[in-house]
């Protein structure tokens, strides 16, 4: 079972480089706008150095996985190692496949758009396969252990780094542009990553606590977890039902409640994901 679900992480993880490398090759790179990453930082460099992008490429994410390996240890992995070599070598098939492509769009903040959208599924890819591209996630790891800021922080501030480094060999229409991409292209980024995985924290405080916990149980089929509360006004004692729901499960939970007790105090929290063991996958391992 193990070995079947490492056949189908580098499988995802090689569909996923695929999407990050077709960005790169024919929207980033045809609209001159360096957006934060190892990639944009090779186009940069290909403006001064008689070498492809892909090259650059190759040879910035060796070099940063030297410098991991050396500096910061071992956790990149084989998924590292193996989405930084790769994604330069798809590069170069593209070179090869389709020599002297320009550009579809024809505009460089079309192509940028474009860019960030295919990149940001590519990556979502990655990221869900607890994988990376390489390159400027290395770069933060560095900042985040010799320098103690945040990797979140520590990506922006790298990604930032790039983008103007434009300054030294486009005009200010591309750097600017390419600042609002690199942040932009963070913002696209935490849409596929967490948007799909959007749930919604449910606190309930009511007197109809019975009929709530059976719809959630019963109609929703969800789990719920109940506490005693104490309340702060009166020292009475309640029951809070906390439970966690999908967007669906969510307006109908809401709907319930409006018809079943409108005194209910209700709190929502927007929750990214959600890590369990299903009762269910536990009963099956337990007969095996």
């Amino acid at each position: 079972m193990k070995k079947k679900e490492t056949v189908k992480d580098f499988l995802v993880i090689t569909a996923g480089t695929v999407i990050v490398s077709a960005a790169v090759f024919f929207f980033l790179i045809p609209s001159c706008v360096p957006v934060g990453s190892i990639s944009s930082l090779a186009m940069v460099l290909g403006t001064v150095l008689p070498l492809k992008i892909s090259v650059i490429t190759f040879l910035l994410n060796v070099g940063l996985l030297l410098l991991g390996f050396l500096f910061i240890g071992r956790e990149f992995g084989a998924k590292t190692v193996y989405t930084s070599i790769l994604m330069p070598v798809v590069l170069a098939g593209f070179e090869w496949l389709f020599p002297g492509y320009t550009s579809v769009m024809k505009d460089p903040f079309l192509d940028m758009i474009c860019y960030l959208f295919l990149v940001s599924i590519g990556l979502a890819l990655l990221f869900n396969r607890n994988a990376s591209s390489g390159g400027l996630d290395i770069v933060a790891m560095f900042l985040n252990k010799y320098l103690h800021m945040e990797l979140g922080k520590a990506m922006s501030v790298a990604g930032m780094c790039v983008a103007l480094s434009a300054v030294f060999v486009y005009d200010a229409k591309t750097v600017v542009l390419s600042v609002l991409g690199t942040y932009l292209n963070g913002l696209v980024l935490d849409h596929f990553i967490f948007g799909t995985n959007v749930k919604k924290r449910v606190c309930i405080l009511s007197q109809k606590e019975q009929e709530i916990r059976e719809f959630i149980l019963e109609s929703l089929h969800s789990g719920a977890t109940i506490y005693e509360a104490l309340g702060a006004y009166d020292n009475a004692p309640h029951r809070e039902i906390i439970t966690i729901v999908d967007k669906n499960e969510y307006k109908q939970l809401m709907s319930f409640l409006r018809k079943t007790d409108r005194s209910a105090f209700v709190t929502v929290y927007t929750v990214n994901d959600v890590f369990y063991r299903s009762k269910i996958a536990g009963a099956k391992d337990r007969q095996l």
